[in-house]
């Protein structure tokens, strides 16, 4: 039975912390998850902007059943033009899934998919998926709370292959950016049950490279607050020193370069420059259009403001960052690549 393989594979995982290379263990580990891979078939994807459309295409094309649903029918059109099923509510998907992936703006987005009209708890306490998956950047608290709910739903049909009584949630956002998810290399920090995050492991894997459990649930979502908090402080001290370096008279490309061989390297200087000129393929190549909007980056801030205030920790970074960021949005900025930030604060005079 798949969920047998998948407590097989637990003990694997926890067999191979010592005695093999890293690589050496995540190869043996992707080779043996695709065992229970035939687990979930068909897979429904709620939320098609530029993270969810490029990951729910990456899972169609690894040969799921896909059913997808957004508020935006232009993006519904070219699903169906693909043709992926599109259905008219979260709850249709949900009727036609068993396993349903959300990738979402913001918590009270999550919680209307959800628990709103047409959520997909819709039908009250019988839900047809087994596995829900959230894959939005939310707080810990929503995660914690929609998790508790699912729980306590009954699943409509019993399936010999799924170990669960109850239908499972999973907090599993992601990092590495529109590019990533357009390559299928995303990292996903997941929270919840361990046996659910092995059985969804496949899945996981055919939307990115790696796959870290983060513990229960909660802690995905708590996991991605601190690595997008980490990332915006990082690319305004990229962005600070490569201005500084221009004024000195040192070229950005220069000193990128001195970045990437010294203790400055960092994946916003050496994968994601904000730099025009620098680097092909990002953002600050292409005027900053695409890529993750400092609006985003200002909501996750403001998460990550908002949990440390919870636990009593100061936090001064996260203040001044917040405060660039929403800057950032108010004199329009909003809708461009965070990266940005180099040019409207920093640029100026300086050329690269």
């Amino acid at each position: 039975m798949a969920i047998s393989r998948v407590r097989s594979l637990i003990t694997l995982s926890k067999c191979t912390s010592t005695g093999m290379s890293s690589s050496s263990q995540f190869s043996l580990l992707r080779r043996f998850s695709t065992q229970v891979s035939s687990l979930f078939e068909s897979v429904g994807f709620i939320g098609l902007g530029n993270m969810g459309s490029r990951m729910a295409s990456n899972l169609f094309k690894a040969g799921y059943k896909v059913a997808v649903h957004d508020i935006n029918q232009n993006v519904m059109q070219k699903f169906s033009d693909m043709g992926v099923d599109t259905k008219r509510t979260p709850f249709e998907v949900g009727e036609a899934s068993e396993v349903v992936i959300t990738m979402l703006p913001s918590s009270s987005h999550v919680d209307h998919v959800y628990t709103g009209p047409n959520g997909l708890l819709h039908g009250g306490h019988l839900l047809r998926p087994w596995l829900l998956i959230d894959s939005s950047t939310i707080d810990p608290q929503t995660s914690r709370k929609l998790s508790a709910t699912v729980s306590n739903c009954i699943l409509k049909e019993r399936k010999d292959n799924w170990e669960f009584q109850s239908p499972v949630m999973l907090d599993a956002p992601v990092s590495g950016g529109v590019l990533a998810a357009e390559a299928g290399t995303l990292t996903f920090m997941v929270g919840g049950s361990e046996e659910a995050y092995l059985a969804a492991k496949p899945l996981f894997l055919s939307m990115g490279k790696s796959t870290v459990y983060c513990g229960g649930a909660g802690n995905g979502s708590a996991a991605k607050i601190c690595n997008n908090l980490a990332m915006a402080i990082s690319m305004l001290g990229v962005s600070e020193a490569l201005a500084l370096g221009q004024s000195l008279g040192i070229s950005a490309s220069i000193l990128t370069k001195v970045f990437s061989s010294s203790s400055a390297c960092c994946w916003s200087s050496d994968t994601y420059n904000p730099v025009p000129g620098v680097m092909g393929g990002v953002p600050s190549s292409r005027n900053y259009d695409g890529g993750f909007s400092p609006k985003l980056m200002a909501k996750d801030l403001n998460l990550a403001a908002t949990s440390a205030e919870d636990v009593g920790l100061k936090c001064p970074l996260t203040s001044q960052a917040q405060k660039i960021y929403t800057g950032l949005c108010q004199d329009g900025y909003e809708n461009k690549d965070f990266s940005c930030v180099f040019r409207h604060y920093y640029d100026g005079k300086n050329e690269s």
